[in-house]
C-alpha cells in the first residue's frame, strides 16, 4: 500500500526464491489495509478452480518508508500508527469439500478454516478519508486519514457483517472468533460498540497495534498468527476476518473450523 513497484514483487520472489516460473500470480497494489483480505479472495478463488494446488498470500508492507517529517499533528498521528510487518498464509481446496479453500496446508486433515465466503461494503461519500496526496513542500506523498473515519467505519461495520451472514443462518453471537484489522484505537472502538463485541473478541486485534501499529494488508494475519498460539479453536468454529480501507472500503470473509 506504500509504493509501486514494477515489476511486482512476486516477480522479484519468484527470481530469488526459485518458484516454478509457470505459477499464476497477482500483485494487488492500491487498496491499503485492505489488500490481504482483497487478495485472499482472489486466491481462494484460483485454488477452487485449481483443487490440491498450493496456493499463497502474501502481505508485505514497508509503511515507514512513507513516513514524512514536518511539525503537523496530521503527519504525527500517521507516523504513529502505521508499522512494517509482512505475513503470509497458505491454502489448498479438497476437491471433495464443499469448503473449497482451506487456510492451513496440504495434509488431507486441514489446520484452518475452510473459507466460506466474502462480502464487501464501499462508501463512495468517503472516497477521500484515506489517500495519498503530493507534498510540494517535501517533494514527496504524504499519506492523509480523515480524523472522522473511525466513525465512518463504524456505523457501517454492522452493515456489512450482516450482509455476510445473510442467508446463513448464522447470527453475530454465533461467530467465536473475530480478526479484526488494527486500524487505530478508535477503529477498533467503533466495531465494538456498532457490532456488540466484547474486547476480549478483538484482544488479537488490540494485541498487534500494541505491538506492532497498524501494519496495512498484514494486520489481519497477525491476528491469525495469535489466535492460532491460543490452540483454543475447535472444529465447527465460525470467525470472521475484517479490514478497512481506502475507498472508503470495509472487506469481510466468513471462515469455519
Amino acid at each position: 500500500s506504500t509504493g509501486f513497484l514494477t515489476p511486482g514483487l512476486s516477480a522479484l520472489l519468484i527470481r530469488e526464491l526459485g518458484i516454478d516460473r509457470h505459477c499464476s500470480r497477482s500483485d494487488i497494489v492500491g487498496m491499503g489495509c485492505n489488500a490481504g483480505l482483497n487478495a485472499l479472495g482472489v486466491v481462494s478463488g484460483w485454488a477452487t478452480a485449481h483443487p490440491g494446488e498450493l496456493a499463497v498470500v502474501l502481505c508485505a508492507e514497508a509503511c515507514s518508508a512513507a513516513y514524512a517529517m514536518d511539525s503537523t499533528m496530521r503527519t504525527a498521528v500517521v507516523n504513529s500508527l502505521f508499522g512494517d510487518g509482512a505475513g503470509a498464509i497458505a491454502l489448498t481446496a479438497e476437491a471433495e469439500t464443499a469448503d473449497d479453500a482451506v487456510a492451513g496446508g496440504t495434509d488431507a486433515a486441514p489446520e484452518g478454516p475452510g473459507v466460506l465466503k466474502f462480502a464487501s461494503c464501499i462508501i463512495p461519500e468517503a472516497l477521500d478519508a484515506m489517500r495519498y496526496d503530493w507534498d510540494r513542500d517535501q517533494g514527496r506523498f504524504s499519506f492523509f486519514l480523515d480524523p472522522q473515519i473511525p466513525y465512518v467505519v463504524g456505523a457501517h461495520a454492522e452493515l456489512t457483517v450482516d450482509r455476510l451472514l445473510q442467508g446463513t443462518g448464522l447470527r453475530r453471537s454465533d461467530i467465536k472468533h473475530w480478526l479484526v484489522h488494527s486500524g487505530g484505537k478508535k477503529v477498533i472502538d467503533a466495531v465494538i460498540v456498532n457490532l456488540g463485541l466484547t474486547r476480549h473478541a478483538l484482544r488479537h486485534t488490540v494485541g498487534v497495534l500494541r505491538d506492532y501499529g497498524n501494519v496495512s494488508s498484514g494486520s489481519f494475519l497477525f491476528s491469525y498468527e495469535r489466535l492460532l498460539d491460543e490452540q483454543i479453536t475447535a472444529p465447527g468454529d465460525y470467525g470472521v476476518l475484517m479490514t478497512m480501507g481506502p475507498g472508503s472500503t470495509i472487506e469481510t470473509a466468513l471462515v469455519r473450523w
